[in-house]
């Protein structure tokens, strides 16, 4: 389980996300959703330890974090630097190999399985800087495959991608939560929450809702969401608030 406390996450000192407090049952599917600049990626990084904490805490397991698959936006990806996907695909393995170059070689099988498993079958040789968006997307999607993580963070993993890269990612999805890892994604496309996903987190900035789809994305809600976004001040400093 990971449990938020309170939680607070500020950028240059104004908040992105308010005093939220619940938690992920291990196992669960969650999708985070929200208007832009909900915070949604914003609590992410926080969860992933990549964001500092304003107030409030994300309490773990001890070594969890370490054990997180986290994948950030593509745009934070640097594409020119001369790498192939089976090397970009490989360093998912690299917090369990080292250096060695022994144990490198024998993970070739693991990257071909990854690879096939997303549909890149033959990519292995490709530059990233060659790929497109969504040949990227299957290639990152495979190097969270070869972390063999128990909890995965997506951070707006279907955006400008296909819809065949998509629906073959979802796929993907839907074996990690059947195998019984945590994954958090922050998602865009509500019809694609309601099919794909079991629970959601309503983020504006503060909770609008928690819990099963069907309860949280309903028209109430969404209207609370976009209306506290209306009225958001974007030079407004932290505020304390007792948990």
């Amino acid at each position: 389980m990971i449990e938020l406390r309170n939680l607070t996450v500020a950028h240059r000192g104004h908040p992105a996300v308010h005093h939220l407090s619940g938690a992920f049952e291990a196992g669960s599917l969650t999708a985070i959703v929200g208007p832009n600049g909900a915070g949604k990626s914003s609590l992410l990084g926080a969860i992933a330890g990549q964001l500092p904490v304003a107030q409030g805490d994300v309490k773990v397991e001890p070594g969890l974090r370490r054990r997180m698959a986290w994948l950030p936006q593509q745009a934070l990806l640097d594409r020119s630097v001369p790498l192939d996907v089976a090397d970009l695909v490989a360093l998912g393995a690299w917090a369990h190999i080292g250096s060695s170059r022994a144990l490198i070689a024998a993970l070739h099988e693991r990257v071909d399985a990854a690879l096939a498993a997303v549909g890149l079958a033959g990519f292995q040789q490709r530059l990233i800087g060659e790929l497109s968006a969504g040949q990227l997307q299957r290639a990152l999607f495979a190097r969270v495959l070869m972390q063999d993580a128990p909890v995965i963070l997506l951070d707006e993993p279907f955006n400008a991608i296909d819809a065949r890269t998509t629906a073959d990612l979802l796929v993907v999805v839907a074996r990690w939560h059947s195998e019984g890892r945590t994954v958090i994604a922050v998602l865009h496309d509500l019809e694609q929450v309601r099919v794909h996903f079991d629970r959601a987190l309503l983020l504006a900035r503060r909770c609008i809702a928690w819990g099963p789809v069907a309860e949280v994305l309903c028209a109430e809600h969404l209207l609370q969401a976009r209306r506290m976004a209306e009225c958001w001040d974007e030079t407004a400093p932290v505020c304390r608030e007792v948990a």
